[in-house]
């Protein structure tokens, strides 16, 4: 079973108590209501879908119901690291590496 680290409860779960949410650090237009049905369109519905490592949005639905953001490498679905919401990206390069990457807690998914 694929275990998913909760950067909020501090503990990896199974992935059965978490949902994907998409794509992490999609930017809001400022003014969303002066775009075009076209730009709407593309902000709304298209994502990135790349092969290989990939920044998600997840939430953990049977636990703390909170959002984070996780690094996953889409071809081996191994989670190179999760940080909490709102916190920068992490180094890529670093997580591709298999290192693990220090959240604020200096916590790392494995």
């Amino acid at each position: 079973m694929l275990l998913i680290h909760c950067p909020y409860c501090g503990e990896e779960r199974p992935e059965l108590e978490f949902r994907h949410a998409g794509e992490a650090h999609i930017a809001r237009p400022e003014n969303i209501a002066e775009i075009s049905d076209e730009e709407f369109a593309h902000y709304f519905f298209y994502r990135e879908n790349p092969k290989g490592v990939t920044f998600e949005r997840w939430r953990h639905m049977h636990g703390c119901g909170r959002f984070f953001n996780a690094v996953r490498d889409s071809v081996s679905d191994k989670f190179l690291t999760t940080y909490k919401a709102g916190e920068p990206k992490p180094d890529i390069a670093e997580a591709a590496n298999g290192n693990q990457i220090n959240t604020s807690k200096g916590q790392g998914a494995k």
